[in-house]
């Protein structure tokens, strides 16, 4: 994993919750863990822990801000891999800076 601040922050992975289809699920030949979703409905999932008054998604570790990593980065769901500045298309722009200020953190330049 490239290491830069958009991958060392994981304010996103504590702020906002994250749904995906059913076939991202590793039981039904996608990546995502079956052990770290929990099922929406019978077409979708979400990311364990991101349903929380307070989010945090279950895949994050360490610290936000500090030095934080998803600990599922090469297998998330497709919502985690089109999010944030450095994504294709630079996808979630406004909605990183609302993540880091509900954390502290400035925005990414």
């Amino acid at each position: 994993m490239e290491d830069n601040a958009c991958t060392r922050c994981g304010a996103c992975c504590a702020s906002f919750r994250v749904d995906f289809a059913a076939e991202e699920l590793a039981s039904r030949g996608g990546c995502v863990p079956d052990g770290l979703a929990v099922e929406v409905n019978q077409h979708s999932f979400r990311m364990r822990g991101t349903d929380h008054a307070s989010p945090r998604c279950a895949a994050l570790v360490g610290t936000v801000g500090t030095r934080a990593h998803c600990g599922i980065h090469e297998w998330r769901p497709s919502p985690c891999r089109e999010f944030g500045p450095r994504a294709p298309l630079g996808l979630g722009d406004e909605a990183c800076a609302r993540a880091r200020a509900r954390h502290g953190l400035a925005p990414l330049a």
